[in-house]
């Protein structure tokens, strides 16, 4: 591992290439916090990419692709005479002291949970805005969907607003569930959309309840399918069949072939 005075020495070293980068480099001199900003949606997926493979040199590689974002940005800033990335910094620091009094603060943190800081959590973010800011207004408008729904649902349990018990929201399924079939029935794709809408949504709540992130459940589901279907292509290629010409009972006893293989 590397000394703090090396660690510093390797970000100077960025910071200095940036600046080298946008003096004299035609498209990094033309980027603009606009022209970044879908680039840096694409870097932070391919870190949470590398953190779900468990590939330890990719994440070091997308962790500093990231990193590389956050000194571009804020260099365009500091060219502009805005801020620069020891504000940025600073603004970090003195927000991580501000919302853990628990370990900063004169308070004893003993005794203290992880739940308990869970809950102190969005009540110190509103505080920290003057008591202006609505619990669900840290929720960013550009998050996926599925990824938004958690965050809005965890965010309402810090202050308390959950199930009383988990399996209650069981029932919250099921009940989401039957107006989806009667929304179907009636054939409404207004009303469908509704209502498929809270049921996924409802499912998400379950899948929060017991632990599980959906995002990763619904990845891995997603993965599971992409190698069964490859199987059920592949087999079908070797027997010489054409899946355009194959009855369904066919395809299923491929793609359980494959199931039963573990795919």
């Amino acid at each position: 591992m590397h000394t703090r005075e090396e660690k510093l020495e390797a970000f100077a070293k960025a910071l200095d290439i940036m600046e080298t980068l946008r003096a004299k480099c035609p498209w990094n001199a033309s980027q603009t916090n606009e022209s970044l900003r879908p680039l840096t949606v694409e870097e932070v997926y391919e870190l949470s990419d590398a953190v779900l493979r468990g590939d330890d040199a990719d994440l070091r590689k997308e962790l500093g692709d990231v990193l590389l974002h956050v000194i571009f940005y804020s260099r365009i800033a500091e060219e502009e005479g805005r801020w620069d990335i020891a504000d940025v910094l600073e603004g970090l620091c003195n927000k991580m002291i501000f919302r853990h009094p628990h370990v900063f603060g004169d308070g004893a943190s003993e005794g203290m949970t992880e739940e308990d800081v869970a809950k102190n959590w969005e009540l110190i973010k509103t505080r920290e805005k003057g008591g202006n800011r609505t619990i669900l207004g840290g929720v960013p408008k550009s998050f996926p969907p599925l990824l938004k729904a958690y965050a809005m649902q965890d965010k309402a349990k810090s202050v308390g607003f959950d199930w009383e018990e988990k399996q209650q929201v069981w029932e919250k399924v099921r009940e989401e569930l039957g107006e989806v079939l009667e929304a179907v029935d009636e054939e409404d794709p207004a009303h469908m959309e509704e209502e498929f809408g809270d049921l996924l949504f409802a499912v998400v709540n379950a899948s929060r309840l017991y632990g599980t992130d959906p995002s990763v459940a619904l990845d891995k589901a997603c993965e599971k399918f992409s190698r069964r279907f490859g199987y059920l292509e592949s087999q079908t290629l070797a027997k010489g069949l054409d899946l355009k010409q194959m009855t369904l009972a066919e395809m299923d006893a491929i793609w359980d072939e494959g199931k039963a293989r573990g795919l």
